[in-house]
Parts: C-alpha cells; sequence; structure tokens
C-alpha cells in the first residue's frame, strides 16, 4: 500500500512524468504526433513524387528545398515577431488547418493525374510561408503549459517527438506510396494537421497581452541585439545554422542515394527511419550526458565526428553500409540540439521568447536551402561530391569555434541543471 501511495503521489509523478505531468502540455504534446509525424511524410512524399513519379533532376530537388526554405527564412523572423503580438494558441489553429487545406489540394492533384513539378514547387512554398508563422509560435507557445522547472524535460519530449516522426513516419509513407500511392501520403498529413488543429481549439491557455503602440522591425532589432550581445547565443545559432545548411544536405538529396542503390520507396523510408531511430536513442542518452562538466567540449567533439560521418556516407559502395551512418549522425546530431535549445529556452526573457526562437527557428528551413547548393553541385557532378563538400565546410566551422570560442568549449552543463533546479 505504501509505494502505491508513494506512486500516486503527485510529486513523485511529476519527477518521473516530467513535462508530461502537465494535463496541458500532454494534450498538446499527444495531438503534436500528429502534425509532427505529417511532415515527415510531406518531405518522402514530395521528394518521391518529383525523382520517381515526375521524372525530375537533381537541380529539381534544389528548387523544392528552396521553394520550402525561403519562403520560410522570410517569415520566420517577423513570425516571431507576430508570436509575441497574439493569441499563439489560435495562430497556431489557423497555421495547421492552412497545411491541411494545402496537402488536400496537392493530394488531389496527385489523385487526378493532374500533378506537374511547378504544382509540388509552389505547393511547397506556400506551405513554407505557412511554417515560417508556425514553428516560432510553436516554440514560443509551449512554455506556457508547463513550468519553468520542465523546460529541459519539454525539449527532450519535442525531440523524442520530431525524430519518432522521423523513425516511424517515412517507413510509413514508403509502405503507403507502394501500396496506394503517393497521393495517400498527402491525404493522410491533410488529416495529421486536421487533428492538431482540433486539439488546439481544445486547450485552455491564459490570454496573452499584445503590446500595443510598438514598432514591429524595432521588436525585431531588439531580439537580434539581445542574441549578438550574449555570448552563447551569438555562437549556438550561428552553429545551429551551419549545421543545418552544410551538414545536412544529404536530407534533401536522400531520394538520389534511393535511385543510385534501387531500393525503391521503402529503402527511401528506410533510411529516413534509420536516421530517426538515431536521433531518438541520442535524446534518450542525452539527459546523462548533458548535465556533465564536459559538455561544451562533448558538443563540439560531436559536432566534429558528425561532420567525418557524413563525409562518409556518400562513399558507401552498397545499400545496408550508410544505414549504420545515418543511424550514429542521428544520435549526434540529436544530443547538439537538444543542448542547445535547453540553453536557449532557459536563458531567454518570456517577452523576447517569440523573437529569438523565431530567429532560431531559421535553422530548420536550412536543410531544404542547403539542398539547393547540394542539388547544384550534384547537377555538375554528383551527389556524393555535394555532401562531401558539405562536410568538410562545416568540420571546418566547428574547429573555428572550437579553437576561437574559449566559452563554448569551456560550457559547463551543471550550469544547466543547477538553473533548472532554482527554477522548482
Amino acid at each position: 500500500m505504501a509505494s502505491l501511495s508513494g506512486f500516486l503521489n503527485t510529486d513523485a509523478l511529476t519527477q518521473r512524468m516530467g513535462a508530461l505531468s502537465q494535463p496541458a502540455y500532454r494534450r498538446y504534446w499527444l495531438g503534436s504526433v500528429a502534425s509532427v509525424g505529417s511532415v515527415q511524410l510531406i518531405i518522402v512524399g514530395q521528394g518521391w513524387l518529383i525523382v520517381n513519379e515526375l521524372g525530375g533532376s537533381p537541380i529539381d530537388l534544389g528548387y523544392l528545398g528552396a521553394a520550402s526554405a525561403l519562403p520560410t527564412i522570410a517569415v520566420n523572423t517577423f513570425g516571431g515577431v507576430v508570436a509575441d503580438r497574439v493569441n499563439r494558441r489560435m495562430l497556431l489553429a489557423i497555421t495547421s488547418t492552412t497545411v491541411m487545406m494545402l496537402l488536400a489540394l496537392q493530394a488531389l492533384l496527385v489523385i487526378s493525374e493532374a500533378v506537374r513539378i511547378w504544382h509540388v514547387v509552389v505547393i511547397s512554398a506556400m506551405l513554407g510561408l505557412v511554417f515560417g508563422l508556425e514553428w516560432p509560435t510553436r516554440n514560443a507557445f509551449f512554455p506556457a503549459l508547463i513550468r519553468r522547472a520542465h523546460i529541459m524535460s519539454a525539449v527532450a519530449l519535442n525531440s523524442i517527438l520530431w525524430h519518432g516522426g522521423r523513425v516511424i513516419s517515412p517507413a510509413i509513407a514508403g509502405f503507403v506510396i507502394r501500396m496506394f500511392g503517393a497521393g495517400a501520403v498527402f491525404i493522410g498529413g491533410a488529416a495529421g494537421f486536421g487533428a492538431m488543429a482540433l486539439v488546439l481549439l481544445s486547450l485552455k491557455t491564459p490570454v496573452q497581452v499584445p503590446p500595443y503602440g510598438r514598432n514591429a522591425v524595432r521588436d525585431l532589432v531588439e531580439g537580434v541585439k539581445f542574441i549578438a550581445k550574449d555570448p552563447l547565443f551569438a555562437v549556438i545559432i550561428p552553429l545551429t545554422y551551419a549545421h543545418h545548411f552544410f551538414g545536412t544536405q544529404h536530407v534533401q538529396l536522400m531520394p538520389l542515394f534511393a535511385k543510385r542503390f534501387d531500393v525503391g520507396a521503402e529503402g527511401l523510408g528506410l533510411m529516413f527511419t534509420i536516421s530517426g531511430v538515431g536521433a531518438v536513442v541520442g535524446t534518450l542518452v542525452v539527459g546523462r550526458i548533458q548535465g556533465g562538466r564536459h559538455t561544451g567540449k562533448d558538443k563540439l567533439g560531436g559536432r566534429f565526428l558528425f561532420g567525418l560521418l557524413v563525409l562518409g556516407f556518400p562513399l558507401a559502395p552498397t545499400y545496408p553500409v550508410p544505414l549504420v551512418s545515418l543511424l550514429i549522425m542521428g544520435m549526434f546530431s540529436s544530443f547538439y540540439l537538444i543542448t542547445s535549445m535547453s540553453v536557449l529556452q532557459l536563458r531567454v526573457p518570456d517577452r523576447l521568447r517569440g523573437r529569438v526562437m523565431g530567429i532560431h527557428g531559421i535553422t530548420f528551413s536550412l536543410i531544404p536551402l542547403g539542398g539547393l547548393l547540394g542539388g547544384a553541385v550534384a547537377e555538375l557532378y554528383d551527389e556524393r561530391v555535394a555532401i562531401g563538400l558539405g562536410a568538410v565546410i562545416f568540420m571546418a566551422i566547428v574547429l573555428g569555434v572550437l579553437v576561437f570560442a574559449g566559452h563554448i568549449r569551456s560550457l559547463d552543463g551543471r550550469q544547466l541543471v543547477a538553473a533548472r533546479a532554482e527554477a522548482v
């Protein structure tokens, strides 16, 4: 009976479940499973559609990436300003509904066999505009659903959400494409975002007080100045930019490797899935590492090893070999991103959270934008040269940070744990 009482004790339950002990966050997180999984369906579905069904070239994949990334980057920074001025919950409900409608249109074009490459590119650009608002708003919204002591837990759970989606959704996408065609993937994506919109409408959150009379450009400049003056933010955010632009070009070019190895849609899905498995493993392990004394050195050392793995990935002679590289790359990537996001969320003032997260959110748009550079190099040479070149540039940047940014190299993870403890 004593053990049962201990299990039902609120404090003990809160400690075990972390951010999931908060009912509003738990509902939000479970609802996000559908929409985040749908993002992975979009990535696999659009890449497969262009290369394998519409006969597109490497540069077409690059155009697809740029079409998604450039609008997102253009909107993302001001999206953070918007997130600090409006009801974040309602804004997320509107963006989720808009994405649902765009994916339904994509599905209709595919099923009716009217789809062309330019259709996919234009819809990708429209999705990029919407995601430019959604991503900074997401990162500014979820802290309102939890106690500050649960920030690190929520960051890890969000990472599991995204990387877990990378494990399951690509495999599902590959199977669905083979059995029912690419149109079914986009129908599933539309349903996922529709479910997220319903969850958001059901949540009850504190109403934000908008900063009436303030200039949006001045607000954005304030966020940029905060980042520039903070020694950690001023290095971590640009390094994260470099990671996504130079170090993850293989993500956008993955359909070319599936074609090179002749493994079909399911093989393409498996490559994305294995990368996601590695990221989930990294997420589960990171809690034990990021509280250590040498967190900074571990972060940078992991970044350099990640670059070496990316460099070796395109040199794989047969299909099973790159799966091992993708698994380990996912682990290292997850460790860096979770630790970095924890630092940002714990240090940023709430009044600046939307703007800072908007500027940081550009990072995820740099994956498809880096694909434009990779696609151009692949068009001139091949995809192996493109990925290798990006890896070399990224490793050079990491070495520069390791040598010249002593405050990052000496970052002590115990300070993160102490900051979390003070918030309890």
